[in-house]
């Protein structure tokens, strides 16, 4: 065989050994999002754990006030249904979006709760609101984190699957998009929930 034989042999099999490490780093970034995305989930878990319990301590002082009560346990049900259906797929971007208003929503209830809670003086010194309280604040700011570790993983995938010459992988690799989560509020209600009770 000539030498020009096995020259075209090494070159097919570099170009393989090529596309199979672009392959193979796009797969690994795709994990990275989901591995992100399942750190999310874990916090928000938490998060939806907890609400029941605020609103239970609440009941005994604010009776008056069920509409709201009710409308903090509707959100955080829509938020966990909308979770679910996300987590099952997190590279589903109508999922991402849909989950990302349902969190807005339970955000907002839950921030219509504490200003309600400023009006209960008992309730605000009761030992478990208080803990429930600080619990909760931790538990936002490590979905603030996690929230952040996701969109930059989303970040570098997105970049790998739309640079040259990886796309022509990731188009023939069935690679699509990530959804970054993004606020869907106004201004307004962009502004930090308040969970303190001092």
């Amino acid at each position: 065989m000539s030498w020009g034989f096995w020259i075209v042999v090494g070159i097919v099999a570099a170009a393989v050994v090529w596309l199979i490490s672009i392959y193979n780093a796009l797969v690994a970034r795709r994990n990275r999002f989901k591995n992100a995305f399942a750190q999310i989930d874990v916090q928000l878990k938490r998060r939806y754990d907890l609400i029941p319990n605020l609103v239970e301590t609440a009941k005994g002082y604010i009776k008056h006030e069920r509409g709201t009560l009710e409308a903090v346990i509707a959100a955080r049900n829509g938020a966990q249904s909308a979770n679910q259906r996300a987590a099952a797929d997190p590279a589903d971007a109508e999922a991402m979006k849909h989950m990302a208003a349902a969190e807005a929503g339970l955000s907002g209830a839950l921030g219509r709760l504490f200003a309600l809670f400023e009006a209960y003086p008992d309730l605000k010194a009761n030992q478990t609101m208080m803990q429930l309280s600080e619990e909760l604040t931790s538990t936002e700011n490590k979905i603030s984190f996690a929230r952040q570790a996701y969109n930059d993983a989303v970040m570098s995938y997105n970049t790998g699957i739309e640079s040259f010459p990886d796309n022509f992988v990731a188009g023939f690799g069935g690679f699509k998009e990530a959804t970054l989560l993004e606020s869907t509020e106004s201004p307004e209600e962009r502004k930090p929930v308040k969970v303190s009770f001092s």
